[in-house]
């Protein structure tokens, strides 16, 4: 069995079939960044026109570096939300046109389902259960994980997720867009004992995650090493965000361990753009090391948006029959717990 995997949730237009047997046969993404760099984030409306204007490309491009027609095809699954809503009608639109042209199943996403499963596209794939921290740029949650559909939402943030505090710092830090991954390479050069950033709600009990606050603090750090109203100088930019980076590492380090207590679990998840970071993987790595666990990722390709973990996200839904009608719809806000399991 065979599905075409589309995403555009948000600045990435994905696509990718994948086989229920022979695993991942053929995947593209574009990526919006240049487009959005000029305006520091990304713009809704830019972001749906490009989706428009590349996703038909990308299907076919897909479907000949599989060496798949239609008929080889035996589903379609998009990404119905949670992101941006026009972004989401673009996919929506062109999966649900396509399903019926080909008359073909069509089956709804979840898009941090996909990423949740993306450490399965892996050849090393942890078994159920395990505990999931997803960190992207909307989204950082904590999730026990029983089986596909059978989530337990423990923890998640309660103003600016993980990879929105990134980029904003980024931004208080004149960097460009994309902010997150440029802060972690400045990160490099920074001195971990120069500044120290606060832990945000690691004193409180709870997995819930704020980083609205730690983001406050380094706006103020920066203020007040300000010169003539001039930006710090390098080297205290660059120890700025060591600190910035060291905090949410951290953080986030803490919350998985008192998660990992809890639950009484011996594998972690780690998956969303954040789980590319090096420094957070090194210090997960070295915590399930010392607790006899084990923790997987997703290759760093598939840690930011991409149609792979649509199309195997979309595989598991379509073979237990979990399949759409018609209409053409999207959902912005959609919690995972809500969804069926398989």
């Amino acid at each position: 069995m065979r599905i075409l995997g589309i995403e555009t949730s948000c600045d990435e237009t994905g696509v990718a079939i994948y086989d229920d047997e022979q695993g991942l046969l053929a995947h593209k993404l574009y990526s919006q960044v240049k487009l959005h760099a000029d305006y520091g984030g990304v713009v809704p409306e830019l972001a749906s026109r490009d989706h428009s204007r590349k996703i038909i490309g990308l299907i076919r491009e897909t479907l000949a570096e599989a060496n798949c027609a239609e008929d080889d095809i035996d589903g379609i699954g998009y990404t119905a939300g949670p992101g941006l809503v026009g972004a989401l009608l673009v996919g929506a639109s062109v999966a649900r046109s396509l399903a019926y042209a080909w008359d073909k199943p069509a089956v709804a996403v979840h898009h941090m389902e996909g990423h949740l499963l993306a450490p399965m596209l892996e050849e090393n794939k942890p078994d159920f259960p395990f505990l999931a921290l997803l960190v992207s740029g909307g989204h950082t949650q904590m999730v026990r994980v029983d089986g596909i559909g059978q989530y337990e939402v423990m923890g998640e943030s309660i103003d600016d997720a993980a990879g929105e505090a990134f980029d904003k710092t980024a931004k208080l830090l004149g960097l460009d867009y994309p902010g997150g991954p440029r802060l972690s390479k400045l990160a490099e050069l920074g001195d971990s004992s120069r500044f120290t950033f606060p832990r945000p709600m690691t004193n409180k009990p709870g997995l819930d995650f704020s980083f609205s606050g730690l983001k406050t603090f380094a706006a103020n750090t920066i203020n007040d090493h300000r010169e003539n109203d001039q930006m710090p100088d390098d080297q205290t930019q660059a120890d700025i965000a060591r600190a910035f980076e060291d905090a949410v590492v951290d953080t986030l380090a803490i919350k998985c361990k008192r998660a990992l207590k809890e639950s009484g679990l011996k594998r972690l998840v780690v998956a969303g753009g954040v789980s590319a970071n090096r420094h957070l993987r090194e210090q997960l790595e070295a915590m399930m090391k010392s607790r006899g666990g084990e923790v997987f990722y997703p290759r760093h390709e598939f840690c930011a948006d991409n149609g792979a973990m649509i199309a195997y996200a979309g595989m598991q839904r379509l073979k237990a029959d979990q399949t759409v009608g018609l209409e053409i719809s999207a959902t912005p806000r959609w919690p995972m717990d809500q969804l069926p399991a398989v």
